[in-house]
């Protein structure tokens, strides 16, 4: 039981970088199983360009729009967006939302783009059906070097030299893919450092927040599932019986709309959550989602994922 308390420990403590190091395994994986077992390069003038960037480039666009599905905090900025009371959400500060999502959401899409590029098989066929690169490649050798160059991913390019240029090939893959990692690597590190030189609260305080949100978040499941049990109960009671409901109070659509909105920091306000804004309200009557002096924080992001843990694209 200790051990499993403590694995369920590290999980709450770093479930978003098991989380990424997970989506980077399974799509390094399903990158060599499509250009081991799918990938098979038509090595023609006509197709080989088109066939090789769309094996590298389409299931990275799919991944990164998947990672925007898959974040809850899409769905928070999206909903109701389009309503008139909430296009608040949509303005600037949505703006900057989603510049932090798509940020979130490239990792999957990057890490196959550089896994395909150190593979170099697409590249290699991509590359083999460019009249610009085969100018290139071919200047000083046969002839034919321009013609057979879309044979080379093939093995089969009978000119002298020309199947040589395979390893070039090969070659400028790697290191195209090496250079990808590594800026990548620099920026996360350049924009990490940035954002918690910038931070407004301290590191102590970081952890802090994140243990109220999580407390937050279990206990806002279980009150909302006992609410919604009661609720269904006196309805389904009254159902029955043919009788008058009890007076039940529950939020309404208003109250709702500001917890759900995204969350902005203010220096003269100490909130942990959209929640916490709410219940402390002066003015009962006044809208909690924007007031003078309120910021989006990208080291603060982690507050507008939380949730009740129910992702349900149904809804």
């Amino acid at each position: 039981m200790e051990k499993f308390r403590a694995v369920l420990d590290l999980h709450l403590k770093h479930h978003s970088t098991l989380g990424y190091g997970l989506v980077t395994l399974l799509t390094a994986g399903g990158e060599r199983i499509f250009s081991t077992a799918v990938f098979q390069c038509p090595c023609s003038a006509t197709w080989n360009l088109s066939y090789g960037l769309v094996f590298l480039l389409v299931p990275a666009m799919a991944l990164f729009l998947l990672g925007y599905v898959l974040k809850s905090r899409t769905w928070r900025l999206l909903t109701g967006c389009c309503v008139r009371d909430a296009r608040t959400n949509c303005s600037v500060r949505g703006a900057l939302v989603c510049a932090q999502l798509g940020g979130m959401a490239s990792v999957a899409p990057l890490t196959w783009v550089a896994v395909a590029l150190l593979g170099g098989s697409f590249y290699e066929c991509a590359a083999s059906g460019s009249d610009v690169l085969a100018r290139r490649l071919c200047l000083g050798r046969d002839p034919a070097c321009a013609s057979q160059l879309p044979l080379v991913p093939c093995q089969k390019a009978s000119a002298p030299g020309v199947q040589d240029l395979l390893m070039e090939l090969r070659a400028q893959s790697q290191v195209l893919g090496w250079i990808l990692i590594a800026a990548v690597i620099i920026f996360l590190l350049i924009f990490t450092l940035v954002t918690r030189c910038l931070s407004p609260v301290s590191f102590m305080q970081l952890k802090f927040w994140k243990i109220y949100l999580e407390q937050e978040q279990q206990i806002l499941k279980r009150e909302a599932t006992a609410h919604a049990t009661k609720l269904a109960e006196e309805n389904i009671k009254c159902f029955f019986e043919s009788s008058d409901p009890k007076e039940f109070n529950t939020p309404n659509m208003k109250d709702w709309q500001q917890i759900s909105s995204l969350f902005t920091f203010n220096v003269k306000d100490q909130y942990y959550s959209m929640l916490h804004k709410y219940v402390n309200r002066k003015d009962k009557s006044q809208s909690i989602r924007s007031a003078k002096g309120d910021r989006v924080d990208p080291v603060l992001g982690f507050v507008d994922s939380a949730g009740l843990n129910i992702t349900d694209m149904s809804l």
